[in-house]
């Protein structure tokens, strides 16, 4: 009887002290963003909102053509920046317009090499792992054995694996490798662009996010907390007068009030198109409604600082 009392007691204080009834934390939404580059990382970096970003790929680290990579010791700065935050950093290999070579580097005889360069150059400084963003003609028969090789030797680092996808060309991309993936990064965006004038108009609409997530998440039955909606943070122009390409912070430098619409049209018959912080705050709602991972955004420095930002766009459609 004294037993059971004792054990009565303890019940009672465990359930009034709330064990086992903890509430889980709710699970914070990603916000990665893709640090572009081309020579200097520093500058890069200053221009980083901690308190906004989860993740940060570094926009592009290539190798040479033996597939090893050039050390830098800002990358232990980026790193270090970046830990201190709370935030982590990954490589980006590939990219839109890579080195040719890198084709090669994917062959049987060179892709035992070319993973072992890359999760060394991970290991050297401390990255928290590779995105690969192989497009276009690289996601082709050599695809799915490279990132079958690297994932294996990432996890043995203790390192993640994600992709840089497009819905277009993801057909082509076995359920297996899919797997592989800690998340995929959805490049929900340049459904046309400079390269098809014949096709002129919205490069990213609402309905292309909706359409992509439907089938990254239903068709290829990811999980949705590895899905992140991508959000283009630039945009493209078609006919007489239009710019080619600007940038969200050069749109407003050069339209300042650009940021209250989606398009603008041109006297000689020219539209641009982008998305506003509108846009880009209801498709942030969209990938928190579809329990997605969060959001990805290309690029973290085309946005403005002076007012009208897109991230503050996401920092509203995430609460």
């Amino acid at each position: 009887m004294i037993r059971l009392l004792i054990l009565s007691l303890l019940f009672s204080s465990a359930c009034s002290l709330g064990v086992g009834n903890e509430k889980v934390p709710e699970r914070k939404s990603q916000v990665l963003g893709y640090l572009y580059s081309e020579d200097d990382w520093r500058f890069g970096l200053e221009g980083i909102d901690w308190s906004m970003y989860t993740d940060i790929n570094l926009a592009f680290i290539q190798p040479d053509h033996t597939g090893k990579f050039s050390q830098d010791d800002v990358y232990h700065e980026i790193v270090k920046s970046a830990h201190e935050n709370g935030s982590r950093v990954f490589i980006s290999i590939g990219g839109g317009d890579p080195p040719e070579f890198l084709a090669d580097l994917m062959l049987p005889e060179q892709r035992d090499h070319w993973t072992e360069q890359i999760v060394a150059l991970v290991n050297t400084y401390g990255f928290d792992g590779v995105d690969v963003d192989l497009e276009n003609s690289l996601i082709n028969e050599h695809y799915a054995p490279f990132v079958r090789e690297l994932s294996r030797k990432l996890k043995n680092s203790g390192k993640l694996t994600t992709a840089a996808l497009a819905s277009w060309n993801s057909d082509l991309i076995p359920d297996d490798v899919f797997g592989l993936f800690d998340w995929v990064n959805v490049m929900s965006y340049d459904a046309t662009g400079p390269w098809d004038l014949e096709n002129p108009g919205q490069h990213a609409p609402f309905e292309k996010a909706v359409s992509d997530i439907h089938y990254y998440l239903d068709q290829r039955e990811i999980p949705s907390e590895k899905i992140l909606l991508g959000l283009p943070f630039y945009g493209y122009g078609f006919g007489p007068g239009a710019p080619a390409s600007l940038t969200y912070r050069q749109i407003l430098e050069k339209y300042p009030s650009a940021y209250m619409q989606d398009s603008l049209s041109f006297p000689d018959g020219g539209v641009f198109y982008y998305n506003s912080p509108a846009l880009i705050q209801r498709k942030t709602e969209l990938a928190k409604e579809q329990g997605l991972g969060g959001v990805m955004i290309w690029h973290v420095l085309a946005d403005t600082k002076n007012g009208n930002s897109l991230l503050d766009a996401v920092r509203k459609g995430m609460k």
